[in-house]
C-alpha cells in the first residue's frame, strides 16, 4: 500500500478492508482472519484459546498496518472496531494517531470507499476551520 496519511477500515471478526486514502484515489488492502481447522478431539478449552489467539493474530496484523498514518476511521457492523480500538489505545505507538469508531452495516466495495471519502472529507473540513 502507498503510504498516505488517512485510513478507513471496514470491519467484522473475519475480514479488514484497509483503505488508504490519497487524494480522490483509494488503495484497499484486505486482511482475513485465518481459521485454521481443529480436530474433533480438542477440548472446548483448547479450541477457544486457538481461536483467541487467531483473532489476535489479525488484530495484530491490522495494527502493523495502521503504524503508518495519522488519522484512521475504524468501522463495521460488529465490536471487532472497539476491540481493535481498545487493543490500539493499550500500546503507547498509536498515541499519536487520530483513532475513531463509526458503526456501519455490510457495504459494498463503492459504499466503503464513498464512506471513507466523505469521512475525511467532514473530518478534515472540521479540523481545518476549529483553528479559525
Amino acid at each position: 500500500m502507498k503510504i498516505s496519511k488517512n485510513l478507513g477500515i471496514w470491519m467484522n471478526h473475519s475480514v479488514a478492508h484497509l483503505m488508504a486514502l490519497s487524494d480522490d484515489y483509494i488503495e484497499t488492502l484486505i486482511i482475513e482472519h485465518e481459521h485454521k481447522d481443529a480436530t474433533i478431539h480438542r477440548n472446548e478449552n483448547v479450541l477457544h484459546n486457538m481461536e483467541q489467539h487467531q483473532q489476535a493474530e489479525f488484530y495484530k496484523k491490522i495494527a502493523e498496518v495502521i503504524k503508518n498514518y495519522q488519522d484512521v476511521i475504524l468501522f463495521g457492523p460488529t465490536d471487532a472496531k472497539l476491540e481493535l480500538s481498545n487493543i490500539l489505545i493499550a500500546d503507547h505507538h498509536f498515541d499519536k494517531i487520530s483513532i475513531n469508531i463509526e458503526n456501519a452495516d455490510k457495504m459494498t466495495e463503492n459504499q466503503e470507499h464513498a464512506f471513507v471519502k466523505d469521512y475525511f472529507a467532514t473530518h478534515l473540513y472540521a479540523v481545518n476551520h476549529s483553528n479559525v
